[in-house]
């Protein structure tokens, strides 16, 4: 009922800056209480930030690099998923290998995705790389990858023949593509494979509610990743009042994720992923609910979890 209070309160500065006199302005705010109070507790079905951490949790953007298979076995990573009630983890790395080790120790719980760099410098030369299409093929054909990615690439590099061939691999194996990209990028992708499954890290470049809403209208198989970006959603722990009116307009379109792009992540990983279900929990529960999991059940096809 807070949440519907708070949302709907007109705010009294703003009347009085309307040139509303005192007197006027506290009657209207007295009718507008009196008619909130008149609506019955079921009106309100957000939940408590709180009781959200007791449902399952899919996390859709995880890295387990050759820094963090240092200093984290694969029965750490995933003894601290467990222990956060993270049901599935979708989980890439460089070299390829290390999210392929760790899902082999737990393939109930990890999705490995296929990562195109061999080494942390490819991020940034893997699209002058005429090699690489060749090698994910290849390694396509042997392991248990649930997607290709996440590739960084921008509006200057869109047209590269390297990234269209990968674009028509993840087209052909029916595999969604993890991209951290601008627009311009997303409207290549879509240009070369109209229904491929894109998953837009971070909510791209530009992670505006309005030009979120333009995309997702445009291309109805474009998902979009909100990893690192819970400042922006929810400042100071507040749900933004323009990202909740997004995620109740696209509900089915969000997925959710800590992005442990440093060995630090994964040590804070418990507070990266409180911070996410803080806000998640002022959302309605069916809201919540496809964006903690069901959503990325969808995509990855997977055994929807028990809460």
């Amino acid at each position: 009922m807070l949440n519907i209070m708070n949302r709907l309160m007109p705010q009294p500065n703003r009347l009085l800056a309307a040139g509303l006199s005192n007197d006027t302005t506290s009657r209207l705010l007295y009718l507008v209480l009196a008619l909130l109070v008149t609506i019955p507790a079921v009106a309100d079905n957000t939940q408590n930030p709180a009781s959200i951490s007791g449902q399952p949790f899919f996390d859709t953007h995880l890295h387990y690099n050759a820094a963090d298979a240092e200093l984290f076995s694969a029965a750490d990573i995933v003894t601290r998923l467990q222990q956060n009630g993270v049901t599935y983890a979708v989980v890439t790395s460089t070299p390829a290998e290390h999210s392929l080790a760790l899902y082999q120790h737990a393939p109930q719980q990890i999705l490995p995705l296929l990562g195109a760099y061999r080494s942390l410098a490819d991020k940034t030369r893997w699209i002058k790389d005429t090699q690489l299409p060749a090698r994910l093929a290849t390694q396509l054909k042997q392991g248990h990858w649930r997607g290709i990615g996440e590739l960084h690439i921008f509006a200057d590099n869109r047209h590269s023949p390297v990234f269209r061939d990968i674009i028509q691999l993840a087209h052909k194996y029916q595999l969604p593509l993890l991209i951290h990209g601008d627009p311009a990028v997303i409207d290549t992708v879509y240009q070369i494979a109209p229904g491929i499954t894109v998953i837009w890290a971070h909510g791209g470049t530009f992670a505006y509610p309005d030009l979120l809403a333009d995309y997702l209208q445009r291309y109805p198989a474009l998902m979009v990743d909100l990893s690192v970006r819970d400042s922006r959603i929810a400042p100071q722990g507040q749900l933004d009042d323009a990202w909740y009116q997004l995620f109740i307009q696209h509900p089915g379109r969000f997925l959710l994720g800590v992005d442990t792009f440093a060995p630090g992540r994964w040590q804070n990983y418990s507070e990266a992923l409180a911070k996410i279900r803080h806000w998640l929990g002022q959302l309605p529960n069916e809201v919540a609910r496809q964006m903690a999991y069901e959503n990325a059940i969808k995509v990855y096809q997977v055994e929807k979890p028990q809460p």
